[in-house]
């Protein structure tokens, strides 16, 4: 019989995955508890019937009430583009996470982390979710740590600035296929996982329903259009001029690089692990590029 008292607290949910965390749980009629650190934002999901819990995510004190008393915690530590210590926050942020878990004697965590993050090196950004990864699996809670492919959503950007019929991207070649997921699905399995019951750290790999390369994205585009669009690989010696409006600092536009670099190249890919989970999204990225051109 399913517990409907149960409470979960949710971080991020002012972010894509976090929201639909969050508003999946309190459909499915759990308690939920959304840790948020600026107070005016809490008051909508105060009208949507969930306790609201102010933190830093920091502040281990503050975070250590907020997991007080919970059966189960999304977490997520939130990336700093526009510091040039990203990476030293990104350590902070886990370390409290991790500290803050412990004392409040959480049951159980499920953390965002992402495909490339059991690599140690050559990933760019993702090597602060190895950070986050590293830290929790020193709690003895147990965790699932969700590994998702690449986001549909990461073509906003490209898709709003469309000119000419030309799809920029920095994915190369144009016609190699890579897993990709909506943010939707990773929210709404991230809740399901959360209610599950399971033992020590495992974690679950995240795709969409099938594998979509730049020209995917072109074609889908050309269709909903009417225009003929084209896919564009953006050379590497442009991508500063490309990023220049991004707001990210020196140091993140060096981890954007490699990043994308390790996803060119392959290095960048899910675990060879057979007893790794798999889960498959429902979203196509044509559901998602239709809900970007009109939200335009």
């Amino acid at each position: 019989m399913m517990n409907n008292n149960e409470l979960y607290v949710v971080t991020g949910v002012t972010g894509n995955t976090g929201s639909v965390v969050a508003n999946t749980l309190l459909k499915a009629g759990k308690r939920v508890r959304v840790v948020i650190r600026d107070a005016a934002k809490g008051n909508i999901w105060a009208g949507l019937g969930a306790e609201v819990a102010i933190a830093d995510f920091t502040d281990i004190p503050a975070l250590t009430k907020a997991l007080s008393g919970a059966d189960g915690a999304y977490i997520i530590s939130p990336p700093k583009y526009a510091l040039d210590d990203l990476f030293t926050q990104a350590e902070i942020i886990a370390t409290s996470f991790s500290e803050a878990a412990m004392k409040a004697k959480l049951p159980k965590i499920v953390a965002l982390s992402s495909i490339g993050a059991d690599k140690s090196s050559g990933t760019g950004w993702i090597a602060m979710n190895r950070v986050l990864e590293q830290y929790l699996s020193q709690t003895e809670i147990p965790v699932t740590f969700l590994r998702p492919a690449y986001f549909m959503e990461n073509w906003t950007p490209m898709i709003k600035s469309i000119t000419q019929g030309k799809l920029n991207s920095f994915l190369t070649p144009a016609g190699r296929k890579i897993p990709m997921i909506s943010t939707q699905d990773v929210g709404r399995i991230a809740a399901e996982a959360l209610c599950e019951s399971w033992s020590n750290n495992r974690v679950i790999e995240l795709e969409g329903p099938t594998a979509y390369s730049p020209d995917c994205v072109a074609i889908a585009l050309t269709q909903a259009l009417g225009i003929t669009v084209g896919a564009i690989a953006i050379p590497e010696p442009n991508w500063t001029d490309a990023l220049s409006n991004a707001g990210f600092s020196a140091p993140a536009f060096d981890g954007f690089v490699e990043m994308t670099r390790g996803l060119n190249s392959g290095h960048l890919a899910f675990s060879d692990d057979v007893m790794v989970d798999r889960r498959k999204g429902d979203i196509t990225l044509e559901n998602i590029i239709g809900h970007i051109l009109r939200s335009s």
